[in-house]
């Protein structure tokens, strides 16, 4: 079919700049490229005083892909949650994160931080969100420190630190991001008292060295005003559920069985982005409650699954590579693979597609589609009223949306979904198929 070949020689073009390029050519960073990890437990980036007074070691776990040689890596920051309250840095979806982005070549450290406070009130879990803040900034500084001392021990690119975190975790991530001064805080604590406590930077290790990072990842997180992030900030990368009731999708109390307190949840900090033009990843888990993606039953494994996936592209645009979904196909047989899944309506197996009986189709199924490329409402219109599935689905085979119709105009809000290039797939009654490209934008 002439529509097939085009998008066929687009997507060709595209596998050519990915493979012309480094450090993305050689499937690094996009898919796992190491079988096995190693962990390096309790190193100590810092110390500082708890909420008790009590002197308190900081230690974080190092992973890193066995056997690797490359000399400046990629580094991600993980961050527990735990409501600030407790938690630990061998949580299930920190060893989780940690394992899967070291298998594909990065470096991960997973960071213990200062937790606990008392009274549980609002003033108090402020001042427990910025100790969590200080300790992960020093243990930014602690890989700029060994990386300028040239012990170079961890093998880290300080061009390319990344935080992020899961609940507690990540709303620490995002106030390391975007609460970068002093007068911000000054609404939610006495004047003074961030100064006690040691100021943004804070007193937890490695003085003098930078803290500066390159990009955020929220899993389940919060801010405590959207208005903090600003035109030239730091690009985001967001998941989080609609029905979330601990840490809010939109805005609310953070309530973990207590209220602790108020802040702008993901959906609030997207829509910020867009509006002071800084680059937002951001992924709805829709229907989905708290974390969703921690546990071991299948729901849980998939959630994790499709995190992974999203983070891995956010953190491959930050890398350079110029498309980060087809550098996920790396050999031969899955790019054309990946190239032909559209004749499959949408039914996308785990290999991409290749049942063959699956392109049997005596008549194309013809429809349109338009405005495209669109930045809000998308309608679809068919010559006849008769029923169709339809299926819109991304470019690594997750189907986003799942709908049956009767009607000859079918309209698809666009602004629900990050953009990017997707495949409306539409399947007649009697059989006939038709897909189209669209690009969000």
């Amino acid at each position: 079919m002439k529509r097939t070949t085009t998008v066929l020689t687009l997507f060709l073009s595209f596998t050519a700049l990915v493979h012309a390029q480094e450090p993305c050519s050689t499937g690094r960073y996009a898919t796992d490229v190491f079988t096995n990890v190693s962990i390096t437990s309790n190193i100590v980036y810092g110390q500082n005083t708890s909420f008790s007074n009590q002197n308190t070691s900081l230690k974080l776990d190092f992973y890193e892909p066995t056997g690797d040689t490359a000399t400046q890596r990629p580094l991600i920051i993980w961050t527990h949650g735990g409501s600030f309250l407790g938690g630990s840095k061998t949580d299930a979806d920190m060893v989780a994160l940690s394992n899967a982005f070291a298998k594909k070549g990065y470096v991960c450290a997973s960071i213990d931080y200062r937790t606990g406070f008392f009274p549980i009130d609002s003033a108090n879990s402020v001042k427990a969100v910025m100790r969590a803040v200080q300790d992960l900034r020093a243990s930014v500084r602690f890989f700029y420190k060994d990386r300028a001392e040239n012990t170079n021990t961890y093998k880290i690119d300080t061009n390319n630190i990344f935080v992020g975190g899961s609940s507690a975790g990540a709303i620490t991530a995002l106030h390391l991001a975007y609460l970068d001064r002093s007068c911000e805080i000054n609404g939610y604590v006495p004047q003074g008292v961030l100064s006690t406590l040691g100021g943004l930077e804070g007193n937890s290790g490695n003085p003098c060295y930078s803290s500066k990072v390159n990009g955020v990842i929220n899993l389940c997180g919060a801010l405590a005003q959207y208005g903090w992030l600003e035109n030239g900030d730091l690009p985001l990368c967001s998941l989080h559920g609609t029905n979330d009731a601990t840490v809010k999708y939109n805005r609310g109390i953070v309530n973990p069985g207590v209220a602790l307190m108020y802040l702008d949840g993901s959906r609030m900090l997207h829509e910020q982005a867009q509006a002071v033009s800084v680059p937002s990843n951001f992924y709805t888990f829709y229907g989905a409650g708290h974390v969703p993606y921690l546990g071991n039953g299948a729901t849980q494994v998939a959630y994790m699954d499709t995190t992974i996936r999203f983070v891995r592209d956010y953190l491959l645009e930050r890398l350079g590579c110029s498309n980060p979904i087809l550098q996920a196909a790396n050999t031969p047989a899955q790019t054309a693979n990946l190239y032909t899944f559209s004749e499959c309506a949408g039914n996308i197996p785990e290999d991409f597609c290749t049942d063959a009986s699956l392109n049997e189709v005596d008549k194309e199924l013809t429809f349109s589609m338009y405005p495209n490329p669109s930045s809000s409402f998308v309608t679809v219109a068919f010559e006849t009223a008769s029923e169709k599935h339809i299926q819109l689905v991304d470019f690594s085979g997750r189907i986003l949306v799942d709908e049956w119709t009767q009607e000859k105009v079918f309209t698809l809000d666009g602004e629900l979904f990050h953009n990017g290039m997707y495949l409306l797939n539409v399947q007649e009654d009697k059989g006939k198929l038709g897909s189209r490209l669209l690009i969000l934008n």
